[in-house]
């Protein structure tokens, strides 16, 4: 009978647990200063004081990690709410928990489970230290959004958080810049007959909003039927030039978009169809053509030719053929290059500040007109939408991604 054993790792020395507590502590504390050089100093050695003395009574007499949480959560809870409010507390709290579990997974030599036992300290530490960064690297990323979703409902025309926000009175919070994406341009917002016509009509937003829908919608579907007829072309061995071709298709994408705009600025000039709804949209199909390319094209890699030779040889004409036999399986990557397109049309501004007019502002460009001439968190309303547009955009394109995956027999990642 062959027995199996377990690993069991190592458990570290006291000093190797708080040091690494301790220096969370620090950052911590740094952080916690906001920029005033004379308490960064300070914080960032009471912070490792702090966070050491609570790891050490954590592995000495707390058994238990949940325990050892519930003690650091409540210990920091309740001495931010003292000295920093409730705001600053919670996010103690947080930390806190975080403090407790990581004391008892480095107590318990945990933080080598998932490496092999042969891995060397060097090893360990890079292992963590690679992915520490990588969390740096994200949070740096992702804290700018997440700090307008707050702000925009701020009762106070501010950019900044207020005493009553950190303190979560309710009073300080307020939707009066998501109602003013409504009412800015309206002549009687408050006006019960003929609200509708006026906000359609002469809203700011809306009229943004519609322009930015209208354009975005057409640029949309003459960028997929170009860039599939294009990527379709492109990967048929007998296309001569396909890399030359094919460089010149993308070049959208590489090229500053501010010398692509001044190009179609004079170019539709010439033809007279600067300044014209046609005109952005033309100049938004060319910007998102390439997205269409380059997913069609990755789709068509892995599509098997012999389908539509079997079609042709049963009857079907290439156009039925296509539709019938191609188009069913390459659709997740329309689709996908569909959804970039649009994406891409909807937030562009440096082409739309060159070749359109008053009357085709899109959501951007009011955004930078709002920025430069009336700064209000009307703004960070809009973009808070504009995100949570993105995020079910591209949550949709992940699941197509990975339905095409299934279908191709690959294990979704």
């Amino acid at each position: 009978m062959i027995k199996s054993y377990a690993y069991v790792p190592k458990k570290p020395q006291m000093w190797f647990n708080l040091l690494w507590t301790a220096l969370l502590g620090a950052i911590l504390g740094f952080l916690t200063a906001e920029g005033q050089y004379h308490l960064m100093l300070p914080y960032l050695g009471l912070g490792f004081l702090i966070f050491g003395c609570l790891s050490y009574v954590s592995i000495s007499f707390l058994r238990s990690g949940i325990v050892s949480s519930i003690f650091c959560s409540s210990v920091l809870l309740f001495t931010a709410v003292f000295y920093f409010g409730l705001a600053y507390a919670i996010a103690a709290a947080i930390f806190g928990w975080i403090l407790g579990a990581m004391s008892h997974w480095l107590a318990n030599g945990s933080y080598r489970l998932n490496l092999p036992p042969y891995a060397t300290s060097k090893g360990v530490l890079w292992f963590y230290t690679f992915r520490f960064i990588c969390g740096l690297i994200f949070l740096f990323l992702i804290a700018p959004i997440l700090i307008v979703f707050p702000l925009s409902f701020n009762k106070e025309p501010y950019f900044s958080f207020t005493e009553g926000m950190l303190a979560f009175d309710p009073t300080a919070f307020s939707v009066r810049w998501y109602i003013d994406i409504l009412h800015n341009g309206m002549i009687e917002p408050a006006a019960v007959i003929g609200w509708w016509s006026d906000l359609w009509s002469n809203s700011q937003w809306i009229r943004s909003i519609k322009n930015s829908f209208i354009i975005g919608i057409f640029a949309t579907l003459l960028a997929t039927g170009l860039g599939t007829l294009a990527a379709i072309g492109l990967s048929r061995s007998e296309m001569p030039f396909r890399r030359p071709i094919m460089a010149l298709l993308i070049s959208p994408m590489i090229v500053p978009l501010v010398i692509i705009g001044s190009g179609m600025f004079f170019f539709f000039s010439d033809i007279g169809i600067a300044k014209t709804y046609l005109g952005v949209i033309v100049a938004h199909a060319i910007l998102g053509t390439p997205y269409v390319i380059i997913t069609v094209t990755a789709t068509l890699v892995s599509f098997d030719e012999s389908l539509t030779r079997a079609a042709a040889s049963l009857g079907a004409n290439p156009f039925r053929a296509f539709f019938k036999v191609q188009m069913p399986l390459i659709l997740p990557g329309v689709v996908s290059g569909a959804l970039f397109a649009f994406i891409t049309s909807f937030d562009e501004i440096v082409v739309v500040l060159q070749i359109a007019d008053v009357r085709q502002r899109t959501i951007p460009r009011q955004m930078f007109s709002g920025i430069r001439e009336q700064i209000s968190p009307t703004i960070l309303a809009v973009a808070t939408i504009l995100v949570i547009l993105s995020i079910v955009l591209l949550t949709v394109v992940e699941m197509l991604r990975r339905r095409n995956e299934r279908m191709r027999g690959i294990s979704p990642s």
